[in-house]
């Protein structure tokens, strides 16, 4: 199959989730044997053509230039782009700022969006973006050939909203097993002597009730934030909390860095409340941490008993206080994440499942067209 994907900033990775998504993705296919190409945004560092055999194209992104609007227009390229590619599937990642293009999908091609998460439900929007994110998710909804939920709460949301089948494909993450401490050194923290947050600077990952909960405790080690703090919300947190035991990173995309940081945490916290299945929690269940989550269906369908909730700042500075007690509630709680890792989160089987589903769906719509 010749396979495009749009709607990241593009591989190799260094933005988030939905990036590191596509890279895994596009790599895992393009190793099955089929032609796969990557959109990826002018403002990309990785100006070559191709990246591990996969194809990349890259489409001018004025985002940097002119704010939010530059979104649409990046898409706007990408999708004229896509017209005149010929794909067999064009795999839409999310919907927040193509569907507004619906129009000019390719015809010829079939259209599958992964609705991502509840995008108009993000604090950082406001009442008119997030008006217009639902009329965004309704045209993805309603123009895509086939539906990707990464949770079963996505998954039931949209039969609920909409009365359309969709299909339930998770991430993947690969279990952890490079350990290095030494890689520790560049911060200045031990093993299991940190506390540690990965997300985007946003208010709807919860970071500032982290760092609350973190303040009203016994606070007997240093709270590590990862995370790019670049835009507004970022620059207010470090100003608000600048606070020598409390140490923002920035953001960390080499893999082996970010994945021992992750193993040698204390407590891992993640605070992500909007959204369906989230790749940095997949990730932090494949690395060993101990996990403490905001209580939301997203979250608790993945770890189901296997973490600590939280809900408040109370919530969290008791769960920092009890953390110096019996770890074997903690040790049972990473023994049973690595299984579901194993089992059912493993990038083999999620690629395995895409594969399989583009060529079924492929096939019905062949079917459909002739």
């Amino acid at each position: 199959m010749k396979i495009g994907i749009l709607g990241t900033r593009g591989i190799p990775n260094t933005y988030g989730g939905f990036e590191q998504f596509a890279q895994y993705l596009a790599e895992g296919l393009e190793k099955k044997g089929h032609d796969v190409w990557v959109y990826n945004s002018s403002d990309h560092d990785y100006k070559e053509d191709t990246w591990r055999n996969i194809h990349i194209i890259h489409c001018k992104d004025m985002e940097n230039k002119i704010g939010t609007a530059g979104q649409f227009i990046y898409d706007f390229n990408c999708i004229r782009d896509a017209r005149k590619r010929k794909f067999d599937i064009l795999l839409q990642l999310g919907y927040t700022s193509n569907s507004i293009w619906h129009f000019l999908w390719p015809k010829k091609t079939m259209n599958i969006v992964n609705m991502d998460g509840l995008e108009w439900k993000r604090s950082k929007y406001n009442k008119p973006t997030q008006l217009f994110l639902q009329h965004a998710e309704k045209w993805a909804a309603r123009h895509a050939d086939v539906l990707i939920a990464d949770s079963i709460g996505i998954q039931d949301y949209i039969k609920q909203k909409y009365q359309l089948p969709s299909i339930y494909i998770p991430y993947g993450a690969t279990i952890f097993e490079q350990a290095d401490s030494s890689i520790l050194n560049k911060w200045k923290i031990e093993p299991k002597k940190y506390f540690l947050a990965i997300a985007r600077m946003e208010p709807e990952n919860n970071i500032e009730m982290i760092i609350q909960g973190y303040c009203r405790s016994a606070k007997p080690y240093p709270l590590v934030l990862v995370g790019n703090t670049h835009n507004g919300f970022g620059q207010y947190l470090r100003k608000k909390y600048d606070h020598p035991s409390i140490l923002f990173t920035e953001g960390i995309y080499d893999e082996n860095k970010i994945n021992n940081l992750r193993f040698f945490s204390k407590l891992y916290f993640h605070g992500h409340s909007v959204g369906g299945t989230n790749p940095s929690l997949l990730e932090a269940m494949a690395c060993s941490c101990s996990i403490v989550a905001h209580l939301n269906n997203f979250n608790k369908a993945i770890l189901t008993d296997d973490a600590y909730y939280f809900e408040k700042v109370e919530d969290i500075a008791a769960i920092i206080n009890k953390s110096e007690q019996d770890d074997t509630l903690f040790n049972m709680h990473i023994l049973n994440n690595l299984q579901k890792i194993k089992n059912q989160f493993n990038w083999p089987k999620i690629i395995d499942d895409y594969e399989s589903m583009f060529m079924t769906s492929l096939s019905g719509y062949k079917k459909i067209r002739q």
